[in-house]
């Protein structure tokens, strides 16, 4: 719903540049002023010269390359601040460069955007790189702040007290668990928000229902039964192509099928609710039975009437603000002081040059650039394999330009390749120490064998038989929280694909619960 007011938005750096820059300089300078305006020139034209090198790394997927270009478009804002504050500086010519460095960025996206236009779509993110956009996302965001228009999803959505409580918890008790989401889902993004944009959906939306129902886990599962990112419960699933297929992988697991399903689920619902975003929410999240009774019933009132309110359960009255409230950050991080993690995350494929694992590559490849490493990008680019399953060289897996120079550099041969194969390979059983034979250095004395009351003997030689080893005892488990099925089984040592089968627990998630009890088939502890 519309806001009754436009909301305030503070006015972007260059904005108050360009009109800055209308005011005359004076005539007359003195020498001082001179030098000063000299010496803002030459620093602007070393952060451009450093902008340019940096593009040079970026492009050969250098990991110091994003950091670089960062640093030299901050080093040119300071100059422009400066520039505002010095009698006699030339904004304009300041603005020149740093705009044609910005346009070099965009114009090849912009000419994407025009190529596929469509009046239908609606405006999602002028704040965001687009879906597959060049490697430098913080210059075509600076560059999107000259055109400081109003975001199209602020238009659709009811900005009230219930969303600014949301606001409020994402900015505190769940600030880690956004900038995690965020973390994610720009790892996720050159994959799911493809399908939202073409059905014409705000990416702010899908970031938000994204963040809330899963924190961008390509493997979450619920005690009720939804999965994947964007959390399907199986019969919902079937019905938009999400379930299991004929290799045994559950689709709702894989991103680009779970934003396929969730954008057409949306639009079928906003279809049914008059476009209403908060009213698909609450069916998203209350059922679709519910909502479409209760907007029928109401005469199609806003989610906000009381009427519409009192009807949803109390996870649903919860769940529709957070979600505007995690979009409302993704549009606006500027304005709430957040900073989001810059995430260099360019998709690309990476062939393996020999066999290896996830957790093998999680060691190898460190965490240059990022605040947890690559296991969570690993894990959700490629949902089909386990973690500590052995995927063959040769083979092709997802990753991003950052993840391919570092496998390159530290993956392939050398000390942290040698390191991260020895501790995958590393056998708890080999710590123990066991007497051998050769140990015992006394005799022991054997005498002829007397059969014993109650030791069985066999009918031919009324000797006693030999012992049979006793089989194993099948114990059960009650599973706690935090527990996983891999973790079950190293306690106990057993074999995870034999507890997964007498448990009847589907790979590649083992959906657990805490509370359910499974059973501790070949266990030996």
């Amino acid at each position: 719903m519309p806001l009754p007011f436009p909301v305030p938005r503070p006015w972007p750096l260059l904005a108050v540049v360009a009109l800055l820059s209308v005011v005359p300089p004076a005539m007359a300078l003195s020498k001082r002023d001179e030098a000063r305006v000299e010496a803002l020139q030459t620093r602007m034209a070393a952060a451009e010269k450093r902008y340019r090198d940096a593009q040079v790394l970026v492009g050969n997927a250098d990991p110091k390359g994003q950091a670089e270009s960062d640093a030299a478009l901050e080093d040119m804002e300071d100059v422009i601040t400066a520039c505002t504050q010095q009698r006699g500086c030339e904004m304009g010519t300041m603005l020149a460069t740093y705009k044609r460095l910005l346009k070099a960025s965009t114009d090849a996206q912009q000419q994407d955007d025009d190529d596929g236009a469509d009046d239908g779509l609606l405006e999602a993110d002028p704040d965001h790189v687009g879906p597959l956009a060049a490697d430098v996302p913080e210059a075509a965001r600076a560059a999107a702040l000259l055109n400081d228009r109003r975001h199209e999803f602020d238009t659709m959505v009811e900005y009230n007290a219930a969303v600014q409580a949301g606001i409020r918890r994402w900015l505190t008790d769940l600030r880690p668990q956004l900038l995690t989401s965020y973390e994610n889902y720009e790892n996720l993004r050159g994959v799911m928000w493809p399908e939202w944009q073409r059905r014409g959906l705000p990416e702010a939306l899908l970031f938000g229902i994204m963040a809330k129902e899963s924190n961008g886990r390509v493997h979450a599962s619920s005690r009720a039964g939804a999965a994947g990112l964007m959390q399907f419960m199986p019969a919902t699933g079937r019905r938009f192509g999400l379930g299991v297929d004929e290799t045994g992988f559950d689709s709702r697991f894989d991103p680009r099928s779970a934003a396929m399903a969730s954008a057409a689920y949306l639009n079928e619902r906003m279809g049914e609710l008059n476009r209403n975003i908060e009213l698909a929410l609450a069916a998203y999240n209350g059922g679709e039975g519910r909502a479409a009774r209760v907007y029928g019933a109401t005469g199609g009132r806003s989610f906000w009437d009381q009427s519409v309110y009192d009807q949803f359960p109390a996870e649903t009255k919860d769940y529709v603000p957070m979600v505007i409230a995690a979009a409302w950050l993704f549009l606006h991080p500027q304005q709430y002081g957040l900073e989001l993690p810059k995430v260099n995350a360019v998709p690309a494929t990476l062939t393996l040059s020999r066999s290896t694992t996830i957790y093998e590559l999680t060691i190898c490849l460190g965490s240059a650039g990022t605040r947890d490493g690559y296991m969570r990008a690993l894990r959700n680019l490629n949902p089909r394999y386990e973690p500590d399953g052995w995927i063959p060289g040769g083979t092709t897996i997802n990753a991003t330009t950052r993840i391919v120079g570092l496998y390159n550099r530290y993956c392939v041969k050398g000390p942290r390749a040698d390191l991260a194969r020895t501790l995958i390979s590393a056998d708890l059983n080999q710590a123990i120490v066991r007497p051998s034979p050769q140990s015992f250095t006394g005799s022991v004395a054997v005498g002829s064998a007397t059969p014993m009351a109650g030791v069985a003997t066999t009918v031919a030689t009324g000797q006693p038989a030999p012992a049979k080893p006793k089989a194993k005892q099948v114990r059960s488990y009650k599973v706690a929280k935090g527990d996983t099925l891999g973790r079950i089984a190293d306690k106990h040592q057993c074999e995870l694909k034999d507890l997964a089968k007498a448990n009847k627990l589907r790979a590649p998630a083992y959906a657990l619960k805490p509370g359910q009890v499974i059973q501790l088939v070949g266990c030996d502890k």
